[in-house]
């Protein structure tokens, strides 16, 4: 299995599984756990981290949060 599918077929497993037993807490549209799929199935997995790891860091109370997409790949 490719890394990216793996990491995209967790991401949706944390979505119907762990998800809605947290309830909403993402300060971001689209939400992280979406965020980091998308962003691996269009930058791939080592651009993609970076991105989902970069969200992840800002998504905290003190940050205002609000519609943050993934950005599209260069070229």
């Amino acid at each position: 299995m490719r890394p990216r599918r793996w990491l995209q077929g967790a991401v949706r497993g944390y979505q119907r599984v762990l998800s809605p037993l947290l309830g909403p807490r993402c300060r971001y549209l689209p939400t992280c756990s979406e965020y980091a799929y998308e962003a691996w199935g269009q930058h791939g997995v080592l651009a993609g981290s970076w991105l989902a790891v970069r969200r992840l860091v800002r998504c905290h109370p003190f940050h205002e949060g609000g519609y943050d997409p993934v950005p599209r790949k260069a070229g």
